[in-house]
């Protein structure tokens, strides 16, 4: 990977005592504001093909696909941060580039610097 590969992570929205349509409206939000990013793309995650009948596809509520540069990342990660502080109880997961990850965005940024480091080794 060179620091102009994308790099792509899936996002899990983990809140306390919430329903599933407000961790829907809460994805939704946190959605719209990461495309107002550097993103290179941000998506609701889809799990497959939706039932006969119904409309749209079926989806993992409380979770996002997204892809961004590596020069990006550090402005992407300080806004999820700020974003997960507004709401209380709000936990982000970061699954991607062979990591899974829950904590807070600071600390995904210092666990991808030492990757990072380790892969330059």
């Amino acid at each position: 990977m060179t620091t102009e590969d994308p790099i792509e992570f899936e996002i899990e929205i983990v809140t306390e005592d919430t329903s599933q349509e407000d961790l829907d409206k809460l994805t939704r939000n946190l959605l719209k504001e990461l495309r107002e990013t550097d993103v290179e793309s941000a998506n609701l995650v889809s799990i497959g093909i939706a039932p006969e009948g119904s409309k749209g596809d079926p989806l993992t509520i409380g979770t996002l696909a997204m892809t961004a540069l590596p020069i990006a990342l550090p402005g992407i990660i300080d806004m999820i941060k700020n974003w997960a502080t507004r709401g209380q109880g709000r936990t982000v997961k970061f699954k991607g580039k062979g990591i899974e990850f829950e904590g807070t965005a600071e600390e995904l940024q210092k666990l991808l610097a030492s990757l990072e480091k380790r892969k330059k080794r």
